[in-house]
Formats: C-alpha cells, structure tokens, sequence
C-alpha cells in the first residue's frame, strides 16, 4: 500500500513539473481572484524583490520569498531595499486595506506587487504566490491578474502536545514553517502535564532534573506491557525564546501553556508536597488522566504556580496563557483536610449547578487569573474552566463540543472552538485502521474537518463576535516522532485553514479536492510526510429526502477515473456523475492511474421501508450530540465507530423514542437499531427494545419488546438491534431503545446515566 501511496504522489509530481504557468487557486482559496484575459510575466533569474528601506520585517518577507521561489523553481530573486521598480516584484503595506492580516497581489506589465494591511499582510500575500508557482525547474509565467484576500477569524490556531512525547527544537521550527504554510498565526504549545514537565524554570529546578523523566513508557493501549528505557527532555528558556523568536518572524504567536490544577504529576514528582495525599509521586508511565492534582487549598502551590508563570510570561510575549484546566478529578480534594478548610474559609457551599470541589477549582484558576492580569495578561483554558464559574477577563477553549463556547460567548468571553468532532488530529484518518499508524481512536478524515463551522446558529449576532477562531490540536500520545507528527496533520490542517480563513458560504469541499494536488506537490518538495487518502477514491454519501434516495459522489483529488460497482461485484462501471441508491446496495470503487489501482472504497446503503420517512423524538439528545436531529435516524447513512463524528445521535438519562409517520398504512413486521457502544467513553448499549403501532398516533399498541442485560465488562463495538414481531399494517409505529439510567459498578462512572448512541432505525 505503501508503494502505491508513493507512485500516486509521484504521478502528481510529475504532472506538476510539465505545467510552466502558475495557478492562483491554492489553498486557502483567496476571496477575489480576477484573471486578464491575455498576458504573462515571466519570473527570470535576478528578478528583484524591492521592500521599504529600514523596515526589517519588509526585509525578512522579501527573503522568504527569494528562498521559497529558489526551493520552489531554482529561480533565484535578489532582495533590494528601496522604492518599487519595474519588472520587480514589490512589496509595501496598504493604507486601504482594512483587515490588518488582508492582502492584495497584482500582476501585470509593470511587475508583480504584493501589498498587505501590515506586514502580516504581505506574509500572506507571499505565501499565495508560492503555492501558486509549479514545482519546475523552468521559467514560470504568472497570469495577469489580481488576488486579494482576508481571513474570516482573528485566532487561527494549531496546538501540539510536547509532553507525552518531546520533540527537538528543530522539529519545532519546522512545525511553524508548516503553520506558515497554512496562514496560521498562533502556535498553541503544550509544554506540561502527568508525562513529562517540558519547561525550564529557574527557580524550581527539579521540575526539570526530575519532573521532565519518566522512568518507562507504556507499549499501546495501556497494555500493561512498557518498553523498560527511560525517557524524558525539556526545553530551556533560551530555546523557548528562539522559537519564539522564529515564529514572531512568521506572525506566528507562540501561546504556551502550563496544565493546571490537574495534569501535573510532572511537578508532584519534583515537589510532592503540592500533593494532597503522598509524600512520594513519579511521572506518570501510562496514558490517561490521573486522580493526583495539586493541593489547590495549600497556600504553597498558589505560589508554586505563580513562580512557575512569573518565569513563563517573562519568556513567552503571548498576550494569551494558557492555564489548561481540563480534566481535573477532583476525587482527592474531597477527603483532603487542607481542600476542606480553604473551602469553608471561602464560604463555599454546594449550589444545584457546581460542588463546593468544582468551586475550588474555580478558586484557584481566578487566582491565577488576577496573577496574569496584574502581569499585563490575559488567561485562556479549557472549556472545564466555566465550572464553578468562569473568571471575569478570560477565554475559552471549546474541546469537548460547541456547548463551552456557546455558553462562555453568551457570557460575552472570547472563545476559542477547538471540539474533538472537528479538530483532534490524533484521531485516525481511516477506518482501515490497520494499516494506519497507532492513534487514540476515533475517526476524522479530511471531508470532516473540512465541514466544520465554528460559529454555533444558536449565537445571535452579537454573541457571535466572540467567536474569534479555531485551531486544531494534536495530542501525541501516540505519536512518538515528528514524521508521525507531519503525518496526522497533513492534509487535515489544509481543510482547517480554508475554514479560517474562507467565507462559510464559498468554501466547497469538492472544489477544496480539485485545488490539493498542487499543494500535494509542494509537500513533495519541501519533504513533507502527509498522508495520502485524498488519493484514493473519497466516497460521500447525502440523504435526499425530497427524492427519497441516497447520493453518492466519488471524489478523487487528481479527477482520476473511477470504476464502482453497486452489487458488490468487482467494480467495472466508469464513474460519470452522482449515484442515486433508491433500493439496497454494496458499493465498491477504486481509482486507477497508469493502470494502478488504488485501495478500494466500499460502503452499504440499505434503503428500507422507514427511510426518509417524517420522524419526531420524544425527547432530544444530549446538547453535545444532536447533530442533524431525528431525521438522521433514517437518513441510510451509517456513522464509523466513533461517537464524535456526527452521524450518531447521542441520548443522555433519556430513551431513544422515536416516532415514524409512514404516509400512509404500511406492512412491517421487523424493526431494527443500530447502536454504538465504547464503555470507556461512557457510552453504552441500549437496554431494551421496543415497537409499537398505532392508525392514528395517539392510541398505541405494543407489538414486541426485549431486553438486554447490563455489561460487566468494557466494550467497544457496533451492535444491530432486531426486533421480529407479527405482520403489522399500520401508518405509525414508534421504536423505542432503552439508555442505561444507572451505569454498572464495574465502571469508573457506576452509578451515574450512560450515553446511548443511535445512527439508524429501520423497518422491514
């Protein structure tokens, strides 16, 4: 498969190299893009880059275009500081350019001029005309013409974890060169937690000495089995300030953060008296969350953490600091005498909405708050954050949802979306998880990431200017290289930044295929280790309920010829256009180049008597997890085996039950649910089944009912529920499934409602 990968991308090299002309439609696509009818300027040897004299930052764009156009064609530019020339290409900033991060590229007789709103501007406008320019050691022609372009979000983010695993400073710039790449401008950096302690602090020396090594590192899945060698690195405070130095000269904002309360068995190691209960602690070998946090009732850590951020801030110029604040159990603090008396000494009582632990935590995150404040900073966190009450001048970072960002915007604090379902690219890319890399779980390929929309309809207008971004993030638990690292987000952070940067009404994902083989090509050569699905064929599947039929587009990047098959049968049909399945089907495709297939797609469609049928719910799903609503219980499109996805409806504390309007009397005697159940995320299987008819919708008959028993052991799997019953005519029935109203004590979650997850309802 391997091979296969490699020809492809070579194949497209190739086709890249014949081309002499360069193509403004790159990624992201740029707002306005209007062609002279006739008209090139060929890019020659010598070519000047003019640049305002005694502005260093006009002075370091002009380089990076001079060595981007150099690796890019071999053609080498001459900066020249100075006033704008013909035949040049020059840069200046523009008064009339009202987005400070807006650009504006004109080619036409006189040359080629690059202006932005600022500096930042031009950046970007230089980053446009590089992934423009084929890969060719030959002359380019760059068509007449003007391009300009903003950004649709201020933030626009990529954060990677350097905990779990260490990444070398080099690696590190070249992160940011990729971030560049893709017009992010800030670089979220994850520089501790239970794995390892990543930054120096001078005045707390074995956060280093102790904290940044753990003595082994778990093999997989937390097998139980570890590798037995020592690991562990940080970053010194000189090294921090060259990355932030590197990165400032890319208008990248490096935005560190320091995880807190919890997360921090790198510190306990090192200073086990900011514990609750030990006198002894080791940095975690295993992946996961640990019970061990701070003692945020001892005086001494408050004043641990502040060192550790007056030590941070003055390394990192970040306006922004990160404080983490996620998944902190708060377990120990319940029975920590130290926790119980700050908490009586600050009143706090158990109100309906937060614990007197949750109101702890709020405590201590509003301290640090007041610290950075007082410190000319601003403080952002994770959604757990708004627990016990969000601090009065800090920002959000929505993860596990949109929810945290809709509430923290109605509450007028900037947010940040960064939601698992969309952003979290150490999912995998794949259902075909076997010949994938390792990952945590989950599935998020690039058609996913690419239909994100970070500003919820639930916001009003004014609530909605809150929303200054997203970013995607990449834990590495998993991921032990910087090959590995390349590979998780590439393609995905292209998908990412046309959403950062595009118009939601303009972006088309089919459009966004057809633009990646060019910027396929520019990996190429700059070495890039991205992975390569988008050449295969990308099925898509839409409901239509209007003509009652399931579509289906087969998309390959490069438009390659596709050849299907709907019976299951080995494919053989030339793909020309949108299927539409009315019946059931087995869909098989595969691309061919130079007579190479590439791996096979296959889906299933099942179109069956409640499909695109009129459905309501009894009660809605979970806020997290309602998605398209009740019609995609019989929209045929099935979800992957991940919860996050979207194709799953996902009901907490209340039953699946679901009511389906046939039209008119119907003949069924089978229903079926198809449900999905990974108990270590919470989510578990239905309870029961049952199915009942009426003629008029209000008067109702039961015609069977079943039910499961509870598991007494983690699962993870996809389960069909059926359900026979007597032949029934009837214009109603209603199906219900049971959720688990009380989880079962072999769980961590015992005695608390489990999730139920429903993709489809059929009946036959």
């Amino acid at each position: 498969m391997k091979k296969l990968f490699l020809l492809a991308a070579c194949c497209l090299c190739l086709h890249a190299q014949a081309q002499q002309k360069a193509d403004y439609r790159v990624v992201p696509l740029p707002e306005n893009i209007q062609l002279a009818k006739t008209g090139e300027l060929k890019l020659t040897d010598g070519m000047k880059v003019t640049y305002p004299a005694g502005n260093e930052l006009m002075k370091n764009n002009a380089e990076f275009l001079a060595e981007y156009v150099a690796e890019i064609t071999g053609l080498k530019l001459v900066p020249a500081a100075g006033a704008a020339q013909k035949g040049a290409i020059n840069l200046s900033l523009a008064k009339n350019l009202k987005n400070r991060e807006a650009y504006a590229v004109k080619v036409d007789a006189a040359g080629v001029s690059i202006s932005g709103a600022s500096e930042a501007g031009v950046f970007y406008g230089i980053q446009m005309l590089r992934k423009s320019l084929p890969v060719t050691q030959e002359a380019v022609l760059l068509p007449y013409g003007t391009v300009s372009d903003k950004p649709a979000f201020e933030y626009r983010g990529m954060m990677l974890d350097c905990s779990r695993h260490f990444f070398p400073v080099e690696f590190v710039k070249k992160y940011i060169d990729i971030l560049a790449l893709h017009g992010e401008n800030n670089f979220h950096w994850h520089l501790t937690d239970d794995q390892g302690w990543r930054f120096e602090v001078k005045r707390y020396p074995k956060l280093t000495e102790v904290g940044s090594k753990r003595a082994q590192t778990v093999i997989g899945h937390n097998t139980g089995i570890y590798d037995g060698t020592p690991y562990g690195g940080y970053y010194t405070q000189d090294q921090c300030r060259e990355i932030v130095e590197y990165a400032k000269k890319r208008y990248i904002n490096v935005m560190p953060e320091i995880d807190m309360p919890g997360h921090m068995l790198g510190a306990l190691a090192a200073y086990p008296e900011l514990g609750c209960h030990k006198d002894h602690y080791d940095v975690w070998q295993i992946w996961g969350v640990s019970d061990d946090v701070l003692c945020v009732g001892n005086p001494k850590t408050v004043e641990f953490i502040q060192g550790v951020l007056e030590e941070l801030i003055d390394v990192f110029p970040s306006e922004m600091i990160h404080v983490g604040g996620d998944e902190c159990p708060k377990t120990a603090w319940k029975t920590c005498p130290t926790c119980q008396a700050k908490a009586k000494e600050l009143g706090l009582v158990a109100t309906e909405k937060h614990t007197v632990e949750e109101q702890l935590q709020s405590y201590f995150i509003k301290e640090m708050e007041k610290f950075l404040n007082a410190h000319g900073r601003k403080m952002i966190g994770w959604d757990e954050t708004l627990e016990g009450g969000l601090a009065p001048n800090a920002s959000i970072m929505s993860w596990r949802g949109l929810e945290g960002g809709i509430e923290a915007a109605k509450q007028h604090h900037n947010v940040v979306m960064t939601p698992t379902s969309f952003c979290y690219f150490d999912y995998y890319q794949s259902t075909d998880q076997k010949n994938e890399p390792i990952a945590i779980g989950g599935f998020l390929p690039v058609s996913r990431v690419y239909e994100f929309n970070p500003v919820p309809e639930q916001l009003t207008a004014e609530e909605a200017k809150y929303i200054k971004g997203c970013q995607a993030n990449l834990w590495v638990e998993y991921i032990p290289d910087g090959n590995q690292v390349e590979y998780m987000v590439l393609p995905r952070m292209a998908a990412l930044c046309e959403t950062q940067w595009m118009d939601r009404s303009a972006k088309n994902y089919e459009d966004f295929v057809g633009r990646m083989p060019k910027l396929f090509a520019l990996y190429d050569k700059l070495g890039l280790n991205y992975a390569k699905h988008l050449l295969n064929v990308n099925g898509v599947l839409t409901s239509n309920f209007d003509e009652k039929c399931v579509e289906v587009n087969l998309l390959t990047a490069d438009k390659a010829p596709v050849y299907y098959s709907l019976d299951g049968s080995a494919p053989s049909k030339l793909y020309e256009g949108v299927l539409k399945v009315t019946d059931r089907a087995q869909i098989r495709a595969y691309a061919e180049r130079n007579g190479v297939k590439s791996p096979e797609w296959t889906e299933s469609v099942k179109v069956n008597k409640a499909s695109f049928k009129n459905i309501t719910l009894k009660d809605q799903p979970a806020p997290n997890y309602t998605y398209g609503g009740a019609k995609q219980l019989v929209d045929c499109i099935h979800g992957t085996n991940t919860f996050s996805m979207g194709a799953w409806l996902g009901f907490l504390g209340d039953d699946c039950v679901a009511t389906l309007d046939m039209g008119t009397p119907t003949e069924c005697s089978k229903a079926s649910v198809r449900v999905l159940v990974e108990t270590g995320s919470w989510v578990f299987d239905t309870n029961g089944l049952k199915v009942e008819a009426s003629d008029d919708g209000n008067n109702w008959k039961k015609l069977g009912e079943v039910f499961y028993p509870l598991p007494t052991d983690q699962e993870k799997t996809i389960r069909v529920h059926e359900l026979d019953f007597p032949k029934t005519k009837a214009r109603y029935f209603r199906v219900s499934a049971g959720t688990v109203k009380s989880i079962p004590q072999f769980h961590d979650g015992r005695g608390k409602k489990g999730y139920l997850f429903v993709d489809e309802i059929e009946l036959d």
